[in-house]
């Protein structure tokens, strides 16, 4: 399985070269899926979305907006076994989980990433790992949500804490980000110390290659390493 694992999707040529080193084809011959429904329940301006597809764009890939919302299963099956890269935008990381489980994601991506490359930005990161504990929502309130409660965070009927499992570790974006202000490093330490796997902290400027299990930083900021 091959994944890259992003804060902020191609925001430097450290990270673009890795993604395209993933893929092994050249951006006008590659066909993106972005799955963009994370970003449905955040309200206020989306540049930032705009600036994730502007950042493909500009380098040449092929990218499809697929709304998870708006399309039956069969045709989310069709349109990603037709693109080489499944790209998970960010947003809401527990409205992401339950849409797609709704819609089979769960039950095709792993088999669908036998061949084909998976990155995430920020939400669509943090669903690969090994739990959604250091989601926005529940990191900002470190000691009030037992796991049975995290559903309350999102969306009611469209909430979920379930995680693809992809990776052994939690991944959490934009360490440092001025967006961000309760993503800390004493903060993030207070949370590893309630988890059997390490957090993996990344700013704006950094991800994570991984291929078959293998992880490689790629990073042009700084990121870091939680245990217990």
């Amino acid at each position: 399985m091959k994944l890259l694992l992003t804060s902020n999707g191609l925001s430097n040529d450290s990270i673009a070269k890795a993604f395209q080193d993933l893929v092994g084809k050249k951006p006008e011959d590659t066909k993106v899926a972005f799955i963009s429904t994370a970003s449905n329940v955040e309200r206020g301006s989306k540049e930032w979305l705009i600036d994730d597809l502007y950042r493909l764009k500009s380098r040449g890939y092929i990218v499809d907006i697929v709304e998870l919302t708006a399309l039956k299963p069969a045709e989310i099956k069709k349109i990603l076994e037709d693109s080489d890269v499944i790209f998970v935008g960010g947003g809401n990381t527990f409205y992401l989980s339950s849409w797609m489980q709704k819609t089979g994601l769960f039950k095709i991506l792993p088999g669908l990433l036998k061949t084909k490359v998976y990155a995430g930005i920020s939400a669509g990161s943090i669903i690969t790992g090994a739990n959604i504990r250091t989601a926005s929502d529940a990191l900002a309130n470190v000691e009030k949500f037992s796991d049975e409660d995290y559903e309350l965070l999102g969306p009611k009927g469209e909430s979920s804490s379930k995680t693809l499992k992809f990776v052994n570790f939690v991944f959490r974006p934009h360490l440092g980000s001025a967006n961000f202000p309760e993503v800390t490093k004493e903060k993030l330490a207070e949370k590893a110390k309630y988890f059997d796997v390490p957090i993996y902290a990344l700013d704006d400027n950094s991800a994570l290659k991984i291929v078959d299990g293998k992880i490689e930083v790629v990073s042009e900021g700084e990121w870091l390493v939680l245990k217990k």
